[in-house]
Parts: structure tokens; sequence; C-alpha cells
């Protein structure tokens, strides 16, 4: 038996992340949930993330950003797939050609649900061929 996918949730909204808990656990997934971004590389390598749901604002700030800045900025994260899950659409259609260029899928706020877990899906499966052609590359 295979292990469940993880998906490490980040958002500041309770709320929503008992909805993201109830919704990706129903899809079979592990989910970890954090109400705050994670500051160190450390944090985010022990939990083993297979998927990041990363909200941009966190009250006023956008430390989400910050965040996404970290992770992308390491070796050990950098490969993870980022979802950004956000309302802050303003903020993040500036940035929106760039977070694409890098991979880096985005769903706006309010989202449907199944649009949401397609997204998902399409993301964690991009992540998967990735690997299997470096492996297939790696190979004699």
């Amino acid at each position: 038996m295979t292990q469940p996918l993880r998906i490490l949730v980040v958002n500041d909204t309770q709320d929503i992340l008992d909805m993201f808990r109830i919704l990706l656990e129903e899809e079979g997934y592990e989910v970890i949930l954090s109400s705050y971004p994670l500051q160190k590389v450390g944090e985010i390598e022990k939990l083993h993330p297979d998927l990041i749901i990363l909200d941009f604002m966190f009250g006023s700030e956008k430390s989400g950003w910050q965040m996404l800045q970290l992770l992308k900025m390491q070796r050990s994260t950098a490969s993870i797939p980022i979802v950004l899950c956000t309302a802050a659409q303003n903020a993040v259609r500036d940035q929106e050609g760039y977070l694409t260029a890098k991979g880096i899928r985005i769903v706006y706020k309010p989202f449907d649900i199944d649009e949401l877990l397609i997204v998902i899906k399409e993301t964690l499966d991009a992540q998967k061929n990735a690997h299997t052609v470096r492996k297939h590359e790696e190979a004699p």
C-alpha cells in the first residue's frame, strides 16, 4: 500500500484550514495545517510535503510571498510544488507571470472546489512526471 501524498496548507483563517482538511482528507491526502507562514526551511523539510497550498496575505502582511521566496531560494525545498490560494487578486496579478513561469499555480478565492481539486491533482501529477523523467535521465 502506498503512502498518501502529504499536503501542507498554510492559511491564517481557521475555518478555511478546517475546510481544506476535510476536503483533502476525503480525497485521500494526508493534511498538515499551519495558521502562519513557516519562516525556517528546516521546519518545512521536516514535514516533507508533496505539495504546499499557500495563502498570499496574512492579515495585511504579504507573509505568504516571503515564505514562497524562502522555499524557492533553497535547493531542499525549491522543487516542492506550490498552489497559491488567495483572495489578494490585485497583489498577485502583478506577479502572476513570474509565478506561472516558476510553475506555481494560482487559485483565486472564492474558488470552485472541483476546480481546486483539479489544480491540486494536475500539480501533483506534473511533479510526479518530472521526477520520473529525471530518474530516467540519471539512469545509465
